[in-house]
């Protein structure tokens, strides 16, 4: 296995000298989904200020502005994926985005700082967490409408064939997503014009406050892509090896001209749709299941079985390490985003596609 240049550059070394050459990219892969869940826990706690779970005032000013939804637990699909590409390759998100982002090499001190709605983030504070974009990594954008990444993924991986390139475009979506009509039109003009573009199901099985199974008909995300005549691939998406495996393999078909593919990762969202939502709504047995399955538990447990008897604390420690040196940076990022100037009132209406006549001013 092989990780490119950009997923490199985004995470962590390869790891400690001692630890095996087979457990080197498991080792860069957990740096990256410890990345990912510093990020994901320092953003809810502090989206958490002004409200509890259970909507009481707090009198504690929340620090992320506007609605925030979570991708903890779901680390392994986007480290596994973004690793094997390109920064030249192209990425779509959903609302819940902030793995995608970071994992495809985005800047996590600017993207806190977007969170906050400050004017050192990616957007200068106007997105927010349902739409960042960094096209400086080739994230194209979060969004805050269920399914709406897939058209703009395929108009972009039309774009790359015209022009003759040799990137791709990968677009991540939930398992609501397959239940809209952008979801079909999208898969049919990519096998249509058989464009360079990944598709990946994040199934997390639930959208919004409703299980997703009993309001899908059919076998779902991969028997409708293989409806269109694009070849899907199912896979545990709480094991990173799994994923990584699996984009290794994906990536280079579609690279080389292969046509559309979908990766199916069936993964479990441990938390609520957003940040303040209890999820009460949810049998708690089957969230203890879904704990039981956590993908950076998985992967430390497979660093820790192939180290020798002699080599097991060392391992311990250098997890705990890990551990403290995400947490560090992203309290860094806390500090700059806490610290970093608002957006001048001036910049308002800049960045709009259109502002009439002037009628703005």
């Amino acid at each position: 296995m092989s990780f490119s240049a950009a997923s490199d550059a985004s995470s962590a070394s390869g790891g400690p000298p001692w630890i095996g050459a087979s457990a080197h990219d498991t080792w860069r892969l957990l740096a990256m989904m410890r990345r990912i869940r510093a990020f994901e826990d320092a953003a809810e706690a502090a989206s958490q200020g002004g409200v509890s779970a259970f909507g009481q005032a707090t009198g504690v000013t929340a620090k992320v502005r506007g609605p925030l939804h979570l991708s903890t637990g779901q680390e392994a699909v986007p480290a596994g994926v973004c690793a094997h590409l390109r920064t030249s390759d192209l990425i779509t998100s959903t609302h819940r985005g902030h793995g995608h982002t970071l994992a495809k090499g985005a800047d996590l001190v600017r993207m806190m700082a977007e969170l906050f709605g400050r004017a050192t983030g990616f957007n200068q504070g106007k997105g927010g967490s349902m739409h960042i974009a960094d096209f400086s990594v080739g994230m194209l954008g979060a969004n805050g409408v269920v399914a709406a990444g897939l058209p703009i993924a395929v108009g972009a991986a039309h774009a790359q064939k015209l022009r003759g390139v040799d990137d791709i475009t990968v677009c991540f979506f939930g398992d609501g997503a397959i239940n809209r009509g952008p979801f079909l039109e999208a898969l049919n003009w990519a096998a249509v014009y058989q464009l360079p573009v990944l598709f990946v199901c994040e199934d997390n099985r639930w959208s919004a406050t409703t299980a997703t199974g009993p309001m899908t008909g059919g076998a779902g995300a991969s028997a409708r892509a293989e409806a269109l005549g694009i070849a899907a691939q199912q896979v545990d998406g709480n094991d990173v090896r799994a994923v990584c495996d699996a984009a290794a393999a994906l990536v280079p078909v579609v690279r080389g001209g292969g046509g559309p593919r979908l990766l199916h990762a069936i993964t479990y969202r441990v938390k609520g749709h957003v940040s303040v939502d209890p999820a009460a709504y949810r049998d708690p047995e089957e969230v203890a299941r879904a704990l039981q399955t956590d993908p950076i538990a998985r992967a430390e447990a497979a660093l820790l079985a192939a180290a020798s008897a002699a080599q097991v604390q060392q391992v311990q420690a250098a997890l705990r390490q890990l551990h403290e040196s995400a947490t560090a940076e992203v309290q860094a990022a806390l500090a700059h985003a806490d610290a970093a100037p608002w957006p001048d009132p001036s910049v308002a209406y800049t960045d709009v596609q259109t502002t009439g006549a002037g009628q703005w001013h």
